[in-house]
């Protein structure tokens, strides 16, 4: 009485009939589709970008925006910050920042990150971070390994992938030195400055 008549299909999404009532449960939402051009950063964009941002034109750095367009495309965003680290084998880095995100408001992110490898000495300098793949500012605030074989060294500029979840970010930063190029780790990308950066 009062259920489901025999023989009909059942509801729709996941629903259960309950004492004659259906508790309708929705589909879960799809994907948030890939950012289009109109939501990326052309060449020319993330160039005044980041050479103001460095307040240099060196060959090192336009080569390494050339490698990170060529391997990744147009970005949907960048980060401006600026951070210091130090080691002795195992080492650990700490950076400041601003998420600019196309289509939003800019968000301070902060990040910290631990690293082990052939790693000696200390470093503060300014990162410029292109990201890919991010659609909503909080996407950001998560742990991010390094990309093994995505390190590059040039004119004193250095970059490397960090990917999770369809997400890749790629930090340019400036005399860096063996720091970059012999450590292997990871960064976490956070809210608010966390002191243990594990």
């Amino acid at each position: 009485m009062g259920g489901q008549p025999a023989g009909s299909p059942p509801p729709p999404g996941g629903a259960t009939p309950i004492n004659g009532q259906t508790n309708f449960t929705p589909p879960p939402p799809p994907p948030p589709p890939p950012p289009t051009k109109s939501q990326t950063y052309n060449r020319n964009e993330v160039n005044r970008e980041v050479m103001g941002f460095f307040e240099s034109g060196s060959r090192g750095l336009a080569e390494m925006v050339a490698r990170a367009f060529h391997d990744l495309g147009q970005p949907s965003g960048f980060i401006k910050g600026n951070e210091a680290g130090g080691a002795l084998v195992i080492g650990v880095r700490y950076g400041t920042g601003t998420l600019y995100l196309k289509g939003h408001k800019p968000v301070p992110v902060y990040w910290q990150s631990p690293s082990i490898g052939l790693d000696l000495g200390v470093n503060a300098g300014k990162v410029f971070t292109l990201v890919y793949g991010l659609t909503r500012p909080e996407e950001i605030f998560q742990r991010f390994p390094g990309v093994d074989g995505s390190i590059y060294i040039l004119g004193g500029f250095g970059m490397n992938y960090q990917r999770t979840e369809g997400i890749t970010l790629a930090p340019i930063r400036f005399g860096v030195g063996l720091r970059l190029g012999a450590n292997v780790g990871y960064q976490d990308y956070t809210r608010t400055q966390e002191i243990n950066p594990f």
